[in-house]
């Protein structure tokens, strides 16, 4: 008798604490806790970026080859990140390798294997608001000196 009333009042408590769960206890409106996945899946906005050059007299140059270039290089002021041009050619324009994150770079171009012509450095703003038409950020990188 002892063996069935235990066994009775056991299921009988199983039963009440089943049946006192439904779905809509479960959730129970937003959760205020934050989930560790949806945080790394946060991408920062990045850009793509040309270059051309600029020349001594203040001219914009956006195509053409022959120039003494080995590309160019945009360097992070914050983080010290660096992007490269997409290819050591004599060429404009030349493209941005990957696209940048927003941010202050420093731009310059490289010195080609001649030696023949220097390139400056210019400071600008890698963000939405620089997007031209084209869907690019262009930047002219100035020519220093030149034989």
């Amino acid at each position: 008798m002892k063996k069935v009333i235990f066994t009775a009042s056991a299921v009988i408590g199983l039963l009440t604490v089943t049946t006192s769960f439904s779905s809509g206890n479960l959730v129970e409106g937003k959760s205020d806790t934050r989930s560790e996945v949806s945080d790394k899946q946060v991408k920062t906005q990045t850009f793509k970026v040309r270059y051309g050059l600029l020349s001594q007299t203040g001219t914009k140059i956006l195509s053409g080859s022959g120039y003494d270039l080995g590309g160019f290089v945009a360097e992070n002021t914050v983080t010290g990140e660096t992007y490269y041009s997409n290819g050591y050619n004599r060429s404009l324009p030349q493209y941005s390798e990957e696209d940048i994150p927003a941010g202050t770079y420093s731009f310059s171009g490289i010195q080609g294997q001649g030696g023949w012509v220097g390139y400056g450095t210019v400071i600008a703003t890698v963000s939405e608001a620089n997007v031209d038409a084209d869907g690019y950020i262009t930047i002219y990188v100035p020519i220093a000196w030149e034989e």
